[in-house]
């Protein structure tokens, strides 16, 4: 099935809850996508869908047991290896000198690297999230008809990791500036997770997007997104699903919303820029010596 990449224009409003401003109800919900996907943070994409909650609750309770499935977990380490592979078509810079010039020890920089772990592990089910809402509501019915093969055992980061975020209101002058630097480059209205995260470290950051900004423009780069983008495509129609959410039962509750037609946008948006911040984390991770 081809399913192009499509960026909406104009750029839909998203209106994501961050967790601290969840009621109890929300919470909930929030607790339960962290534990079943094992990521210690709620991406800003399950947060922007949750903002529609019918649309949400219809999405998560019909992916939740794939989610939680053995099949899930597989595509979700396919889909790692298809970014890694294709970063590797050009070059990144070893950093490493130039972080212990400026002063970052070996712990500092094991820090780094494990945050980038929890990035590059976590960003393949919300990816793979993204693209089965697209599909859904595109009138594109996913996956299979077998049933999903439990996964008990852990496979993702420690559940006591947390992220420390350097939201825009925290930052100096020159974190500011990356950070406009980054939402033009990448023609987003918001600035992902994982960089507001990686700026905890801002000499770091600033070394990191600097060697990563000039490979955007390539044509290897939208080759690499491309790639990423229908791989994922492919895993998600591979997926068990044994009737446990379909097009019509997703698209329903998005009419209950009011406004399909703006769900459909913001779910485009983020199936669209999430193969970049995968591609740009595998990036960011060779950086560091892998």
């Amino acid at each position: 099935m081809t399913l192009p990449r499509l960026k909406p224009s104009p750029i839909p409003p998203i209106s994501p809850t961050p967790e601290y401003l969840a009621d109890d109800t929300l919470l909930a919900v929030y607790a339960d996508t962290k534990a079943v996907l094992q990521v210690p943070w709620m991406g800003v994409v399950t947060m922007a869908f949750a903002h529609y909650p019918a649309f949400y609750a219809t999405l998560w309770g019909g992916l939740r047991e794939i989610a939680g499935s053995r099949e899930f977990v597989d595509a979700c380490a396919s889909l790692r290896v298809k970014a890694e592979e294709q970063t590797a078509r050009w070059p990144a810079r070893d950093i490493g000198p130039d972080l212990r010039s400026l002063g970052y020890g070996d712990r500092e920089v094991q820090e780094i690297r494990h945050q980038i772990e929890i990035f590059s592990h976590g960003n393949m089910p919300y990816l793979l999230i993204a693209t089965a809402a697209r599909l859904l509501l595109e009138d594109r019915e996913i996956g299979t008809g077998r049933p999903p093969t439990p996964f008990p055992d852990r496979h993702g980061p420690s559940p006591r990791d947390r992220l420390v975020l350097i939201e825009p209101h925290h930052a100096d002058a020159p974190t500011q500036a990356l950070y406009g630097d980054i939402r033009e480059t990448l023609g987003l209205p918001f600035v992902n997770t994982d960089y507001r995260a990686l700026a905890r470290w801002p000499s770091y950051f600033h070394l990191a997007w600097q060697d990563l900004r000039p490979q955007i423009a390539t044509e290897a780069y939208g080759h690499a997104l491309d790639a990423v983008h229908r791989h994922s495509v492919a895993l998600v129609q591979g997926l068990p699903n044994p009737g446990a959410i379909s097009s019509e039962s997703l698209r329903e509750a998005a009419a209950q919303e009011g406004n399909p037609e703006q769900i459909l946008a913001v779910v485009q948006l983020f199936q669209w820029l999430l193969p970049g911040l995968v591609v740009n984390v595998a990036h960011f991770d060779r950086q560091l010596g892998r």
